[in-house]
């Protein structure tokens, strides 16, 4: 008894590979209105394609995201620390500088 593994398979496998090699872009609005006042605009924006291929059209948000990265947090913290440091130093000038 012999399997037989359909060509449907293959043909999915090979759409996918080529996808995700090229990549897909699907664009599009949605706009809600009422009487020519627009109410409520959505953009939906989808890529597919392979982590080198977006990293290689520049697209690597996912690495200085907080959220989804470690490098994103300390990226954040750094900032948020030396925006704290700068409050200090405008802090502690004023209490130096002298009083009229």
């Amino acid at each position: 008894m012999t399997m037989q593994t359909p060509s449907n398979a293959s043909n999915l496998v090979e759409v996918l590979e080529k996808i995700l090699d090229k990549g897909v872009v699907i664009a599009g609005d949605i706009k809600i209105g009422l009487a020519d006042v627009e109410l409520l605009t959505i953009k939906i924006r989808l890529l597919v394609a392979s982590v080198d291929k977006a990293k290689e059209i520049g697209m690597d948000w996912w690495e200085t995201d907080p959220y989804f990265s470690s490098k994103g947090r300390d990226k954040e913290l750094q900032e948020h620390n030396e925006a704290l440091l700068k409050r200090i130093d405008e802090l502690e000038k004023r209490l130096e500088a002298p009083k009229e």
